[in-house]
């Protein structure tokens, strides 16, 4: 209710102050939204991240430099290009996935699926969208239909409807694919749903970022841009319960899989809402942005003991970002702090502290078709003396700074048609790590052969890489597009 709230008082502001505007020039248009697929992450909670957080960087990009302008797989920009006023477009996705690690509460098999996705788009003036996959899934086939899950045999990807009713304003509402923020695999700023599961089990990396039921509206003026995105009924991300993927849970102090976790989700439409602003320009070739989001953490990083449910607190983040080219590559910069309102002075074990978190990042061209990106990430918690006196006998301690550093190299072969990507992930603070590893291959324009691995370590399973080692995968993946 309080995002509703200030959502009356912008558009009650807004509109006059940027309806006489001339439409966006050249040079401050914002980062282009990416396919359904990629920058803070809020951590996973006690019992679904185990003591660890979610970095806000397992959250992922694009296997394209820093979260930036991947190539649309899903056919989104063929069909805004296009003149015609309706235009149709799909896929067929086959996908097997398999742990290399033996799991005792796990099956061998991680991913075994067949997709259909279909999308089409209306209109000129008023444009409608509509995407979803048709899925067949062989290692959890009893799933019930959920959309906001994306579990059953419907995935409903897009269902909107966008229009300019001035030359200086943009609607779009409905379900749609959003994202903004500077990192690659590291999100801070970027509070929109991500589907964490997809991302570790071997699907294609559009996948990572989930759909919204919002209403998106961008005002466009000389002097700066404004996005505002508000959802009436709040958006979880799509994270890792325990169905497909075991986790470490600090409750039980073991690793827990097998069956999908409790939670108390905010589901009261126009009370359990969300609000995120993005105020950005373009300033001697620097994107300069400043963020703000009312809502819930992501993730159920809470838990009510009463209850014995895993719990989605209430989160406010204010942020800011920068990215623009520095010598020979571009540069982007971004923090964000998470005030953690239900849990003020950190002393409620069961609430996230809240804390502070940044990166910075660099990516360059180190040879032909060869590009490095390379970040620094950290998070750093408040009131840690409050946590350690609160912590209940037995659980262990979360650390108060959490860093992560990662790199992905790039390379293009065969006129770009084989592309191999690796991304590392490193935590120095907690001694454990992620790979990321791919090969796509282009047999045709409409086939396209993928496989991959994704590889974690660490010295513990309590913390977040770690917990995960047992879950390691590979997986090949064969995609017909039409």
């Amino acid at each position: 209710m309080r995002a509703l709230t200030a959502l009356v008082l912008i558009l009650v502001a807004a509109p006059p102050a940027f309806a006489e505007m001339p439409a966006l020039p050249p040079g401050l248009g914002g980062q282009p939204e990416l396919p359904s697929g990629l920058g803070g992450q809020p951590e996973l909670p006690p019992g679904l991240g185990g003591q660890p957080e979610l970095p806000p960087g397992l959250g992922g990009a694009p296997e394209l430099p820093a979260g930036l302008d991947g190539a649309d797989t899903s056919g989104q920009a063929a069909i805004e290009a296009e003149e015609p006023s309706a235009l149709f477009t799909g896929f067929f996705d086959l996908r097997y996935g398999a742990r290399t690690q033996d799991n005792a509460l796990m099956p061998r098999d991680i991913l075994g699926e067949g997709r259909l996705h279909l999308e089409a788009g209306f209109g000129t003036t008023i444009q409608t969208r509509l995407a979803f996959d048709v899925v067949g899934d062989a290692v959890l086939s009893g799933q019930s239909l959920d959309l906001n899950a994306g579990t059953g045999v419907l995935d409903l990807r897009q269902a909107n409807v966008s229009f300019s009713p001035v030359a200086s304003v943009d609607v779009k509402l409905g379900r749609q694919i959003l994202t903004w923020g500077t990192g690659d695999l590291l999100f801070i700023n970027d509070l929109f749903p991500k589907d964490y599961e997809s991302f570790l089990v071997g699907r294609d990396i559009e996948y990572l970022k989930a759909p919204s039921d919002a209403l998106k509206l961008s005002f466009f003026s000389d002097i700066v841009n404004l996005d505002l995105v508000y959802t009436p009924q709040f958006d979880p991300d799509r994270y890792i319960d325990g169905e497909r993927l075991s986790f470490f849970s600090p409750i039980a102090g073991s690793q827990i899989g097998g069956a999908a976790i409790p939670v108390a989700l905010p589901d009261d439409s126009f009370s359990d809402d969300e609000l995120a602003l993005r105020l950005y320009r373009t300033v001697a070739g620097f994107e300069l942005a400043a963020y703000f989001y009312d809502g819930f953490w992501k993730s159920p990083v809470g838990y009510d003991t009463a209850l014995s449910e895993n719990t989605f607190p209430q989160l406010q983040v204010i942020g800011a970002s920068l990215r623009g080219p520095v010598g020979p590559g571009l540069l982007n910069v971004e923090l964000g702090y998470y005030d953690s309102n239900e849990d003020p002075t950190g002393s409620d074990p069961n609430i996230p502290n809240s804390q502070t978190r940044w990166l910075i990042g660099y990516e360059m061209e180190v040879a032909r078709e060869t590009t490095l990106g390379l970040q620094y990430y950290q998070e750093i918690r408040d009131d840690q003396a409050a946590y350690l006196a609160a912590l209940p006998t037995g659980m262990t301690a979360r650390p108060e700074t959490r860093d992560v550093l990662t790199a992905r190299l790039t390379r293009s072969f065969l006129d770009q048609r084989l592309i191999a990507n690796l991304f590392v992930a490193d935590s120095p603070s907690d001694k454990d790590g992620y790979v990321r590893a791919s090969l796509s291959y282009s047999v045709s324009d409409a086939l396209r052969l993928n496989v991959g691995i994704n590889h974690f370590y660490g010295d513990t399973e309590q913390t977040f890489y770690g917990q995960f080692q047992d879950d390691s995968n590979a997986y090949v993946g064969l995609r017909f597009g039409f």
